[in-house]
């Protein structure tokens, strides 16, 4: 890859932090108890300080201790198929919206409109009026940022990979668990032509979905009752267990 071609490998890595991270905003259901989580609306970058709150059982003692690196991950659930550029066929509990969630965004095709819109034509709510126009916007706004055409596929020679890290979900129906806040941190990267990885890629980054039980499927949806219901979360540590007490927990796809 020539050296421009490396410039706008990094251009595009860094504008997804700007650009992407915030083009599908969804609406948290706690991935361990799948109810409650934190409401605190300030998420930051910040290493979170240990708190005290008198004397607790061993038991208590344990699980103030816990962080998501020590606790067992949670395992995606296997796709039943693939159609429309994504993974399908979740099953209606808290999992299946968490492993719809976690692979629809490893999958999402954010630099390609037309693959994009195929994407989300299948994945998003009928209930979502305008939302697919405005994503597959958003992904003309990103390739004309770093120099592409606003149509168009991801540039040749250039690939990209996502991984979902951890997540923190939160039912905005009670214990109905119909609507759901999915917080995902991730990870992405480019890879050259030459197969040698970039040196800058995206770290540590956040963003949600709102989705909801629609039709035998989970769809992604922005509606007005339900965005106003979100939650934000405290910021996601490995081994901090602030960040375990808020919900995250990691994520492993099945083997």
């Amino acid at each position: 890859m020539n050296d421009s071609k490396t410039r706008e490998a990094r251009l595009m890595l860094a504008g997804l932090g700007i650009l992407v991270v915030g083009a599908l905003v969804g609406g948290g259901m706690t991935a361990v108890t799948m109810l409650g989580g934190g409401d605190d609306p300030r998420p930051g970058r910040s290493s979170p300080a240990p708190t005290t709150v008198g004397p607790s059982t061993p038991a208590e003692s344990r699980q103030a201790a816990m962080t998501p690196d020590k606790a067992r991950k949670l395992v995606m659930e296997k796709p039943a198929g693939q159609k429309d550029g994504l993974s399908n066929g979740f099953s209606e509990g808290p999992v299946g919206a968490i492993s719809t969630a976690v692979h629809f965004w490893e999958e999402y095709a954010f630099l390609d409109d037309r693959k994009a819109r195929q994407q989300l034509e299948a994945i998003v709510s009928s209930d979502a009026e305008g939302y697919v126009d405005e994503q597959v916007s958003e992904v003309r706004k990103l390739r004309e940022t770093v120099g592409l055409a606003p149509s168009g596929g991801t540039p040749a020679g250039i690939t990209f990979s996502t991984t979902v890290n951890a997540v923190r979900a939160t039912s905005l129906t009670g214990t109905e668990g119909k609507v759901v806040q999915i917080w995902i941190n991730y990870d992405r990267y480019a890879t050259k032509a030459d197969g040698s990885p970039d040196d800058e890629p995206l770290k540590d980054e956040d963003t949600d979905l709102l989705l909801k039980w629609q039709d035998g499927a989970w769809k992604i949806t922005n509606e007005a009752e339900f965005w106003e219901a979100r939650s934000f979360p405290r910021a996601y540590f490995p081994d901090s267990h602030v960040s375990w007490a808020d919900g995250w927990q990691q994520v492993r796809h099945a083997g």
